[in-house]
């Protein structure tokens, strides 16, 4: 499973400065539309790539519902576990 470093973590990923850069530059008839509508593209792409290497998108519902089911399961046998070992005293300690 592949960690994703700290900084992509972090990184914004709003579109709409984007956006609003491109529609100024179609109001001013401007020749840099292309060069604003490639940062957007190379934005999206980037939100892409991330999204792709999240960990656990490749399961589905089904099998993300069965993991849950499964890890409740070992949640309540532990604590079943931690209030019988409490109830034994063995972690009364003496005070001197």
């Amino acid at each position: 499973m592949a960690t994703i470093p700290l900084q992509q973590e972090t990184e914004d990923y709003s579109f709409l400065p984007l956006i609003h850069d491109i529609l100024k530059c179609m109001d001013k008839d401007s020749a840099d539309v292309q060069q604003e509508l490639n940062k957007l593209k190379t934005k999206i792409q980037e939100a892409r790539e991330q999204i792709l290497a999240m960990p656990g998108i490749e399961t589905n519902v089904e099998q993300q519902q069965e993991q849950l089911r499964t890890l409740q399961e070992q949640v309540r046998t532990k604590n079943q576990l931690l209030h019988k070992y409490k109830g034994l005293c063995m972690f009364d300690i003496p005070k001197v």
